[in-house]
């Protein structure tokens, strides 16, 4: 899936010739994404990659919560961009790419944790996040030291210069046209 990171930048650049972003779009646009990062967040600060199976916190209501906070993101963008080609370009490649990705993963974790992960996938949805019935059994917490040793505060870093390219993209059609 090393293909997701070099197909990612030719798909940035096309999504930014094609964008036409307002001031609203990007507002609203980034309100979604505010909302995934935040998705994003509170999993990264569950999440021990390598050691164990996360269970609490988001991912007691979908297995992919990072994945989903990368989908609103992505939708994010796809309204600041404020052109249905720009974000048909941002959702195609975020399903095509990030679904191989949440298979791939789940088939890892499967090899890795056997049984315990079936009974977790069982009942917790792949994607689309379940609030009824979710299990809060785990004395678990959120850790920002996890979050930082995860570090999630790229995904911020990177969506505040994302939006920023957005406007000056908005900036330099207002003022050159283009």
């Amino acid at each position: 899936m090393r293909w997701r990171v070099r197909v990612g930048y030719p798909v940035a650049v096309v999504y930014l010739l094609l964008a036409d972003p307002t001031p609203r779009s990007i507002l609203i646009g980034g309100v979604v994404a505010a909302l995934g990062l935040f998705v994003r967040g509170a999993a990264s600060g569950h999440l021990r990659k390598d050691r164990e199976l996360a269970v609490t916190g988001p991912y007691a209501h979908t297995r992919n919560p990072l994945y989903l906070g990368s989908a609103l993101l992505a939708g994010g963008f796809a309204i600041a961009g404020w052109s249905w080609w720009a974000g048909l370009l941002v959702v195609v490649y975020f399903a095509v790419f990030y679904y191989a990705v949440m298979r791939n993963e789940a088939e890892d974790l499967h090899r890795r944790f056997g049984a315990v992960f079936d009974a977790y996938a069982a009942r917790v949805p792949f994607f689309f996040p379940r609030f009824t019935g979710a299990s809060t059994e785990s004395a678990t917490k959120f850790s920002w030291e996890q979050y930082r040793r995860n570090r999630e505060y790229r995904a911020l870093i990177g969506t505040i210069a994302g939006l920023g390219i957005v406007w000056l993209r908005m900036w330099l059609r207002g003022r050159f046209g283009y």
